[in-house]
């Protein structure tokens, strides 16, 4: 599966659940999440997407972590079921371990 397909599925479910996954860029910012998803009820978190086995590039992992001091909803997924598992705990505000086995893990460890 590629990293497009993966990005085609989250457009879909977030549509389906009444909400956006809007493509993010961020000029001068590298490593931002690729999407902003908002879900209704005001629920916004940033999901990047990668293709299966794929790691974060550096900047994409601090990028990532950032956001959490930030207080914010950021994860990476590498399939449909990463996908899923960042909308269920975006939706409901209940932490759900979203990401693959070490889908956090850098090309070249933090």
């Amino acid at each position: 599966m590629r990293e497009k397909e993966i990005e085609k599925y989250l457009v879909n479910r977030a549509a389906e659940m009444g909400g956006r996954a809007l493509k993010f860029v961020s000029p001068g910012c590298t490593g931002v999440p690729d999407r902003l998803v908002i879900l209704p009820g005001g629920k916004i978190g940033f999901l990047e997407l990668k293709a299966p086995g794929k790691k974060l590039r550096k900047e994409q992992y601090h990028r990532i972590r950032r956001l959490w001091d930030l207080g914010c909803w950021a994860d990476a997924a590498d399939s449909r079921e990463g996908v899923d598992l960042f909308l269920k705990s975006l939706s409901t505000g209940i932490p759900v371990p979203a990401r693959a086995p070490g889908m956090l893990e850098t090309e070249e460890e933090p």
